[in-house]
């Protein structure tokens, strides 16, 4: 049985990709005690009774990067990785654990996808790139060969990345950008081509 922790929009995408899948949902937890239901299923601030650490499985259905690791830190659970029925994995790629791969997807030869990383709808990630722990590729955002992101990092809706580029960690990439030089960790940028409009300190990734 597979539990959600996190009860948001992000959640039911994560749901119905387990309903298509043929996965049951035991139930939903999140931290807000004004949140009772989300589609059909109960949410509650805890697991329900019959969740069994050693047996069932979790996934963090929470968007924000840097709370998805703030959960997984603090917990042990096992996590599962929930793939769409319609995402295109080579079966040289690797997906880590408690991945989720939204429908339209298509992860290339070669592709290494870390633990927690959501590669959102319709996404394309292609031959050899590396996806560090945490990472988000927003809906139709396009990653060429070759190409390395950083943990925590975001990856905005629409954006495109040029072949063999290094974008560092806990990095936003806005919607829209092309990404055609490296990036260095906690960067901001946006544009066409990209640039960087900020840079923060990541001690806290």
């Amino acid at each position: 049985m597979i539990y959600l922790f996190g009860a948001s929009g992000h959640a039911k995408v994560i749901i119905e990709s387990l309903e298509l899948s043929g996965m049951p949902v035991g139930g939903i937890r999140d931290d807000n005690p004004a949140i009772k239901k989300l589609l059909e299923y109960e949410v509650s601030t805890q697991f329900p009774l019959a969740f069994d650490a050693q047996r069932d499985e979790v996934i963090v259905s929470i968007g924000n990067n840097r709370i998805r690791k703030k959960i997984v830190n603090f917990n042990s659970f096992n996590y599962a990785t929930v793939t769409h029925p319609s995402a295109v994995l080579s079966k040289r790629s690797r997906i880590g654990k408690g991945t989720v791969v939204m429908a339209g997807v298509s992860v290339n030869s070669g592709a290494q996808i870390g633990d927690h990383v959501i590669l959102n709808t319709n996404c394309s990630i292609d031959h050899d790139c590396l996806l560090e722990d945490y990472v988000h590729i927003s809906p139709n955002a396009a990653l060429a060969g070759d190409v390395t992101v950083g943990e925590g990092t975001h990856i905005g809706i629409g954006a495109c990345v040029i072949q063999g580029i290094r974008i560092g960690r806990w990095c936003t990439i806005g919607a829209g950008a092309v990404i055609i030089q490296d990036i260095p960790d906690g960067s901001t940028v946006v544009g066409n081509p990209g640039r960087i409009i900020k840079t923060d300190n990541i001690n806290e990734g």
